[in-house]
């Protein structure tokens, strides 16, 4: 198993995240492909996604990097993870894309792996026109409000970004497949940020498009810093300023200046992270209360720490 060597990808400038080389404190734990990872920063967990045969599906460590337990049942192929903190507690989403009974669906779980929730039929992949029913979903955005964003397409039929109320309901639907304004070609990773924007990695199309979350309205979208891979995952810093972008295909890491409210623009590399070879980093998540980033690379088959300095 390839672990990524430790070493300041920075030449000369002022680096703005340092790697945890102490996370996580027992990394054997790590027995799959790791695909995705979550934050709860209210409660100091990290929750991991991995596949493969025989391997717990969803690892939970604390943010010093303890490892506390693992759970396994009804995921069958996570892709994508995202922990919702409310007033009465927290809980899991889990994007499933697997082609098994439990594949093509949105999952609601405990912190314990209790499963509350399915969303599409279970195994069975849908047509973009019923909205609940998902081929592949790749990642899901939930609110605090318990609205949630879901970008459907890792590789299936759908193409498409869909908004749902707290109680599941269509509120709109936008995106077909293609390379026009607000088509997707495999639509991989969603987050909103402070100023009611909705932002969707439009990997194969190697760009970023931004939506109004109250209406799905096009606003814009980024290219200018996509041709040599497209963006696999898009998360806000804990003070909006930045967006952290995966770049899979060559081991990077992009930090992009944010726009303010207005004119989405184009986009401003600040930095970026390149890390190892055959690291592979596929989706992010980001401490929103210390700012420290997780990264789960499938290459590497592990997730790595970056404190802010």
């Amino acid at each position: 198993v390839l672990k990524a060597e430790h070493f300041s990808p920075w030449a000369g400038e002022q680096q703005m995240y340092k790697l945890d080389i102490g996370w996580p404190k027992s990394p054997e734990y790590f027995t799959g492909q790791t695909f995705c990872v979550a934050v709860d920063s209210l409660n100091g967990l990290v929750y991991v996604g991995q596949r493969g045969d025989n391997v717990p599906k969803v690892l939970v460590f604390s943010e010093e990097g303890y490892f506390l337990h693992s759970w396994n049942d009804t995921v069958e192929m996570p892709h994508g993870i995202f922990v919702w903190n409310t007033a009465i507690g927290s809980s899991v989403w889990i994007t499933d894309v697997g082609t098994g009974k439990y594949g093509h669906t949105v999952k609601q779980y405990s912190p314990l792996g209790k499963l509350m929730q399915v969303l599409g039929t279970p195994g069975n992949a849908g047509s973009s026109l019923i909205p609940l029913q998902f081929d592949q979903p790749a990642e899901l955005f939930v609110e605090e409000t318990g609205e949630i964003y879901v970008v459907d397409g890792d590789g299936g039929m759908n193409n498409r970004l869909i908004k749902l109320s707290d109680d599941y309901k269509e509120i709109w639907l936008t995106g077909t497949n293609g390379s026009g304004i607000g088509q997707f070609r495999i639509p991989h990773s969603v987050t909103v940020d402070a100023y009611g924007r909705v932002w969707v990695a439009d990997r194969d199309n190697k760009r970023i498009q931004v939506f109004d979350k109250a209406t799905g309205e096009w606003l814009g979208s980024w290219s200018g810093c996509f041709s040599e891979d497209g963006p696999y995952s898009v998360r806000f810093t804990a003070d909006y300023k930045y967006l952290i972008v995966a770049q899979m295909n060559i081991n990077r890491l992009a930090i992009l200046a944010a726009p303010p409210v207005g004119s989405i623009g184009d986009c401003a590399m600040v930095q970026s992270v390149q890390l190892a070879n055959e690291t592979k980093p596929h989706l992010v998540d980001v401490d929103m209360r210390s700012g420290a980033v997780y990264v789960a690379e499938i290459g590497a088959q592990q997730v790595q720490k970056y404190i802010p300095l």
